[in-house]
């Protein structure tokens, strides 16, 4: 049985207003700045596409773990950022946000530009994959050569879903990128961690939202059912 629904997603940076800008035109999301600027949202018709920017002191220091995909009819758009890679290598191209964040757009004539899918370093892909799928209740899809994993149909995500893939390096900082969960009515906590999740924080009142790592260590926070 799953024990949580997707919620939302939550990217730090250290220009939450900028970054915010940058994004909502990128996924054609409406933007929404915060209080004194260090913190907004991007809003779209469906709940699941909200992803909520969070002012951070720390710059990026290593390669994300956590990047987006995402859908576009053309590199155009992307033209004057920071370009991975050389083109025609990969059937996407990886691109480096204002704030160095990597990302990865998949052009497709007739796309709907915006997200496509979450995409998840991984020491060992499979048994996380196995491990999300198992908690958020999407199904999961394996490469014919075992060379990635995914959770397609998760209940509450846009887009594809989330990808795993394997990589030698292990996770050494906090994730920039992460995810928000809310839990199933009648799922707690502990369940969460009877299967596998580290508590890293509880909630409290200012903050009433438990902060959690999976079994490999990436970050997600968990909200109360409704």
């Amino acid at each position: 049985m799953s024990l949580v629904t997707w919620k939302d997603l939550v990217i730090d940076a250290v220009d939450a207003a900028a970054s915010a800008q940058f994004w909502a035109e990128r996924l054609r999301l409406r933007r929404e700045v915060l209080g004194d600027g260090t913190a907004a949202v991007l809003r779209g018709d469906d709940p699941g596409q909200t992803i909520w920017i969070n002012g951070v002191p720390e710059p990026k220091t290593v390669k994300n773990r956590v990047h987006l995909d995402v859908w576009e009819t053309s590199l155009e758009p992307f033209g004057a950022l920071e370009r991975l890679g050389e083109p025609g290598e990969c059937s996407w191209t990886t691109f480096c946000d204002p704030e160095g964040n990597e990302f990865c757009v998949f052009v497709k004539d007739g796309a709907v530009p915006g997200f496509k899918a979450l995409e998840i370093d991984a020491a060992d892909h499979l048994v996380i994959s196995t491990w999300w799928a198992d908690v958020l209740g999407g199904r999961l899809v394996c490469d014919d050569g075992d060379a990635y994993s995914s959770v397609e149909d998760v209940p509450g995500l846009p887009g594809e879903g989330l990808d795993f893939a394997p990589v030698p390096e292990p996770k050494a900082v906090k994730n920039r990128v992460h995810w928000d969960v809310r839990l199933n009515p009648g799922a707690s906590v502990r369940d969460l961690r009877d299967r596998g999740a580290m508590l890293l924080r509880a909630a409290g009142d200012d903050e009433p939202w438990t902060v959690m790592a999976d079994p490999e260590g990436n970050e997600f926070c968990v909200f109360d059912a409704e």
